[in-house]
């Protein structure tokens, strides 16, 4: 990871940190946004019946998601399904490091590695009212019924194309908008947040 002290990085929604501290809500109907920016991300593509795949799973130390909307972890790694050969890494390792290790380990087998780390940023909505929140712009059917922790999907969010995973049933999920529609997408989720400030229409 780069140091701190050094890293002159500005993240995709720097500017909108203030505003998104404000507009979180407490309560029973609370609701936070938070951005987790230089996450690493690898998309990784490799034919799922070679050998090559194996060996893919016992680096990461997981099993690659072989259904849409799955996702498996292991340690730093969590894998997330996007076709029947490709997955995109999401990950606490270091991306310059865990490309040229996936790269080694795929081989001359066909397939791809490629660090997407500046590609997306990452937007974590939690709290009891996250969910109504998205409803208000997304078209997945978001009820725990068909849509759970550890579930990934690439869908819409207001007017912005993302990957939503759901990491826990608190709930929180995770966003990955591209890094240049992730203002338009902040702004969209604040504005979604505001009606929960007040009390409950019956």
């Amino acid at each position: 990871m780069a140091d701190p002290t050094t890293d002159a990085r500005v993240s995709p929604l720097a500017h909108l940190a203030e505003r998104m501290r404000a507009a979180a809500v407490t309560g029973a109907r609370g609701v936070t946004l938070t951005e987790l920016p230089f996450r690493t991300m690898v998309n990784l593509r490799a034919d799922p019946a070679r050998e090559a795949a194996g060996r893919l799973e016992k680096t990461l130390g997981a099993p690659l998601p072989d259904h849409c909307g799955h996702t498996t972890s292991s340690g730093r790694h969590t894998l997330v399904w996007l076709g029947p050969d490709e997955w995109l890494v999401l990950s606490g390792a270091d991306g310059a490091a865990l490309t040229a290790e996936l790269r080694e380990v795929l081989g001359a087998d066909p397939g791809s590695v490629v660090d997407v780390s500046a590609q997306r940023t990452t937007l974590e909505l939690s709290g009891p009212a996250a969910r109504q929140v998205l409803e208000k712009g997304c078209p997945l059917d978001l009820h725990p019924r068909a849509f759970g922790p550890g579930r990934a999907v690439s869908t819409t969010v207001g007017p912005v194309g993302v990957l939503i995973w759901q990491v826990d049933d608190r709930p929180a999920y995770r966003l990955f908008p591209r890094s240049s529609f992730a203002d338009h997408l902040g702004r969209w989720l604040i504005d979604a947040m505001g009606e929960f400030r007040g009390p409950e229409v019956p």
